[in-house]
């Protein structure tokens, strides 16, 4: 996947009561690579994930999909 990374993603569950995120902020190299990401619908809600976690596709999908509950 290619760094850096989309800034739109769908999580395949909701976290923090939210699927749809972007990523506000993003660094690291190699296998200590990181991305904060925030909720498209509340700005209060981010947080930081390793980059191994959101290249995980049974968790995370590139860009904003509808899913069905």
């Amino acid at each position: 996947m290619r760094w850096p990374p989309n800034k739109a993603w769908t999580s395949s569950a909701p976290r923090e009561g939210h699927r749809h995120f972007e990523v506000i902020e993003y660094g690291g190299k190699g296998e200590d690579r990181w991305v904060v990401l925030k909720a498209v619908l509340d700005d209060n809600i981010q947080f930081k994930l390793n980059w191994s976690e959101l290249k995980t596709y049974a968790k995370w999908t590139i860009g904003w999909v509808q899913l069905t509950e």
